[in-house]
């Protein structure tokens, strides 16, 4: 069964565990940037709200901001990206992963769209 959930904004959330979530961008995002060429992450142990902006990606179309889908405190960031960005277009949904957040409201998970809601979304 698949747990992960999405936003309008194509993030994806996945539920690690209890309540610790690895945050990505979908691939449908990583294909409208184009080739990444710089993210720019999160500070470890900050305590983020939902929808606040938290991270920058730069590709050779433009530039864009990273919401947080959930609120909480950052406990890992994916540091290979740091090296690597283009690991967001080979593998978004896997090694490409940004950030991991301890969730401080599980129930926000229930506003975002599972698999079948959001692949509607993006075919409209």
């Amino acid at each position: 069964m698949n747990t992960d959930k999405f936003t309008e904004e194509h993030e994806w959330v996945r539920l690690e565990d209890n309540d610790i979530v690895i945050v990505g961008i979908t691939d449908y995002a990583q294909d409208q940037l184009g080739d990444i060429v710089y993210v720019d992450l999160p500070e470890l142990n900050i305590v983020i709200s939902q929808n606040a902006e938290i991270s920058t990606i730069d590709s050779t179309k433009s530039a864009s901001e990273i919401k947080s889908p959930v609120s909480g405190k950052v406990i890992e960031i994916n540091e290979q990206l740091l090296e690597d960005p283009s690991l967001i277009n080979k593998d978004p949904a896997g090694a490409g992963w940004f950030f991991k957040v301890q969730l401080s409201n599980p129930d926000e998970l229930d506003q975002l769209m599972d698999e079948e809601a959001y692949q509607a979304f993006v075919s409209n």
